[in-house]
C-alpha cells in the first residue's frame, strides 16, 4: 500500500530545466569546453557534485569543483530570481492537492541546492504541501543511484515500496526503481529528450485522470 508521493522539483513542479541548460551551457563557453548535446542531456536529473567533478576530471578543467559549483549554483539563484522566472508545472498544485486529500505524505527530493528548493516552494506558494524538503547534498551518491529516495522515505517514517516517485528524467526513474519505488515519468515539450521508459506510467500532464487512477490503485 503506498503511503507516500516524492517529487522530484526541476521539471515536475516548474518549468527550469531550460534555464538550468542554458546556464550551464554559457558555463561551459566561459570555460572553453565543448559539450554535446547528448553528453549534457546525460546528466540531468544527477547532483552538482556528480557533474562537475565527471567534467572536471575529464576535461581537466582548472578549477576546484566546489568553485564550478558554487559559480553554478549562485548564478542560476540570482537568474531565477528574477521576477516570473520560476513558473510553476501547469497543474501541479491540483494534483497535490488530491494527494493530500487522499492523506498521503509528500516531499520533494531534488538535485537542486536547499536554499534553491526553499525559494521555489515559497515562490509558487506550495511550501505548505510537503513534509520534507530533501537535496541531493544531504546524500553521498546522486540519481541514477537510490540514496536521495532512500533518505526522503526515511524522512518521511515509510518504507521505500510504499513510495510513488514523480520524475522528468531517465536518471530520476532509474534511481526511483533501484530504491523499490513505484515511478511516474512525467514527460513533456522541456524535457530534454529523456527516455522514461523504466517508469510505471508516462503521463503528459497533471491534469489528467491517468496519474490520479494510478495513485488509487495503489493507495
Amino acid at each position: 500500500m503506498i503511503k507516500a508521493v516524492i517529487f522530484d522539483m526541476d521539471g515536475v513542479i516548474v518549468n527550469s530545466e531550460k534555464h538550468h541548460a542554458d546556464l550551464e551551457n554559457r558555463i561551459f563557453k566561459e570555460l572553453g569546453l565543448e559539450i554535446s548535446k547528448e553528453e549534457h542531456e546525460s546528466f540531468v536529473g544527477t547532483g552538482s557534485y556528480y557533474m562537475w567533478g565527471t567534467l572536471k576530471e575529464k576535461y581537466s578543467i582548472p578549477f576546484k569543483v566546489e568553485e564550478l559549483i558554487k559559480k553554478n549554483r549562485d548564478e542560476f539563484l540570482e537568474y531565477v530570481s528574477k521576477d516570473g522566472m520560476i513558473v510553476p508545472i501547469n497543474g501541479v498544485e491540483n494534483i497535490l492537492k488530491f494527494i493530500k486529500d487522499k492523506g498521503l505524505k509528500t516531499a520533494v527530493a531534488s538535485s537542486s541546492p536547499l536554499n534553491f528548493i526553499e525559494k521555489v516552494m515559497d515562490t509558487i506558494e506550495v511550501r505548505d504541501y510537503f513534509e520534507e524538503l530533501v537535496t541531493g547534498d544531504y546524500v553521498k551518491r546522486s540519481k541514477p543511484e537510490p540514496d536521495i529516495f532512500l533518505y526522503a522515505a526515511e524522512k518521511l517514517g515509510v518504507k521505500p515500496e510504499e513510495c510513488i516517485v514523480i520524475e522528468d528524467s531517465r536518471n530520476g526513474v532509474i534511481a526511483a526503481k533501484k530504491a523499490n519505488m513505484k515511478a511516474i515519468g512525467y514527460k513533456d515539450e522541456n524535457s530534454r529528450g529523456q527516455n522514461l521508459d523504466k517508469a510505471d506510467i508516462v503521463i503528459k500532464s497533471f491534469n489528467d485522470d491517468e496519474i490520479r487512477d494510478f495513485i488509487i490503485d495503489l493507495i
